[in-house]
């Protein structure tokens, strides 16, 4: 075998099926693209291998042959960082054929399944167990497990169940020369020495591809409570997340920020929305209570909400009566992001600060971005449990499109400098990938950035997995 594409090919077909390959350029075309519209190279090949043998195996074949590959999941990152490389060819590893729910257990919680499962259906069938896989996220119907681990994906359930990283019990990963390192392990407690399980959430997929995980579990809610409050500031909205916090018995499961331009956005996506209140306010905040036992919620919420109205937190709001109101008010929250895809290309930022400094950092950011483009359009939103705020700009709309790049530029490094003065985070939940890399290596320290490339050295030596991603190319392979 001379290792050119046709022989490649062919061998990968031999071993995975007519099904299992792709290389022709109108088949491989949905896996140059993500749900931003980004789009980068070509690939060498997709294979969508059907179990982790042939992960394995596929994985193996590239490390003995030298081949560069990325792993793919549900196309919904928003870093760049599963797309295929244009400088160099890449077998991209989808893992959309594995989708086979393992083994549920509910007297322990726990659930193993196949990376490749989408996360709503992971969602039902645990429901169907009276039990609840607490993960909550936008693009939760085309999203995989898989990529969520390798994210570390968060949502608007963070602030009571946690990051990926708190849900997963045990785990299977194929390592960059092909080994199966099998952790599959449903225990909740497990203290033996480094916990390799935690090396790879978070990882973006370049020190191993995880084909299996064993999630945990949540008893299911069996009721819950959805408002949508109107709050006169920023300031006010956090004010009344402390209030929340200590009046709910941790029983608060979400607390989103919403500001008005994201209700208008979210009309224009979804014109079967209508406005939840009669007058517009400037802020908003959507919250939930759940619990599983006979707790009095309404009595709960009733007496947070007449607090908030004292203080002059609450100025007004709306409560859902039933399920389908509660939908149809997270459904403003869902189609808020749709409805800045419609404007068009914009900045979206993924920052963290500490949920004291929220209303100060949206302030600063907010004035920044208007000091360098006074016309653009700043907005911020996030869950303000954890501090994670998306601080987005939609530019205006007579920018040529040729100055976008320099501008989004400029107003980021805008942006993560005040988030620095937080001594924040420029990344909460949507990873590194290509896109912030500059900006993330630019706050490493030398201690940091040596730990991190011996990490990476010591998975994958020979730079063939998620190669250039989060980390750059070490000088001796980038032109390999």
């Amino acid at each position: 075998m001379n290792d050119s594409k046709p022989e490649i090919i062919e061998y990968l077909t031999a071993m995975l099926g007519d099904n299992g390959v792709l290389d022709e350029p109108v088949d491989c075309a949905r896996y140059r693209r993500d749900w931003a519209g980004h789009e980068l190279g070509a690939p060498l090949a997709v294979v969508r291998p059907k179990n982790t043998e042939e992960v394995a195996w596929v994985v193996g074949f590239c490390h003995e042959h030298r081949i560069r590959m990325v792993s793919q999941g549900g196309h919904t990152g928003l870093v760049k960082g599963a797309l295929p490389d244009s400088r160099y060819p890449e077998v991209v590893i989808s893992l959309e054929r594995m989708t086979h729910i393992r083994h549920i257990d509910p007297l322990n919680f726990s659930m193993a399944v196949d990376s490749g499962c989408i996360l709503e259906e992971v969602k039902r069938v645990a429901k169907e167990y009276d039990c609840f896989f607490p993960l909550s996220l936008g693009a939760q119907g085309s999203c995989q497990i898989g990529g969520n681990i390798a994210t570390n994906a968060g949502g608007v359930n963070v602030l009571r169940y946690g990051m990926m990283r708190e849900l997963v019990l045990g785990m299977e990963v194929v390592l960059p020369n092909g080994d199966i390192w099998d952790s599959m392990r449903s225990l909740h407690k497990d203290n033996r020495g480094y916990n390799l399980r935690q090396l790879f959430l978070g990882s973006e997929g370049t020190l191993g591809i995880v084909t299996g995980a064993v999630l945990k579990l949540s008893p299911l809610p069996q009721q819950s409570q959805t408002a949508l409050l109107a709050v006169p500031s920023v300031e006010a909205a956090v004010q009344l997340y402390a209030q929340a916090r200590r009046a709910c018995s941790d029983l608060l499961s979400a607390f989103e920020l919403i500001p008005r331009q994201c209700l208008e956005l979210a009309f224009e996506a979804a014109p079967q929305l209508s406005d939840p209140l009669d007058t517009a306010y400037p802020y908003y905040v959507l919250m939930e209570l759940g619990a599983s036992g006979p707790v009095d919620l309404p009595g709960m919420l009733e007496r947070l909400l007449e607090a908030g109205m004292e203080d002059e937190r609450v100025l007004d709001g709306v409560l859902a009566s039933s399920v389908a109101q509660a939908d149809q008010l997270w459904l403003i929250r869902e189609s808020m992001v749709e409805g800045q895809l419609l404007r068009g290309e914009h900045l979206r930022t993924d920052v963290a600060v500490p949920i004291s400094a929220i209303a100060a950092c949206v302030e600063q950011a907010s004035a920044a971005v208007t000091t360098h483009s006074p016309e653009s359009l700043v907005i911020a939103y996030g869950h303000i449990g954890d501090g994670n705020l998306h601080i987005n700009v939609l530019p205006p709309t007579q920018t040529p499109a040729e100055a976008l790049p320099a501008l989004f530029e400029q107003l980021e490094s805008a942006i993560f400098s005040v988030v620095d003065g937080f001594d924040g985070s420029i990344s909460a939940e949507h990873g590194i990938g290509r896109s912030k890399q500059a900006a993330y290596l630019d706050r490493l320290s030398a201690t940091e950035r040596r730990l991190l490339a011996g990490i990476k050295a010591v998975f994958d030596p020979d730079e063939l997995m998620g190669a250039g991603r989060i980390l750059p190319l070490p000088e001796r392979s980038s032109s390999s």
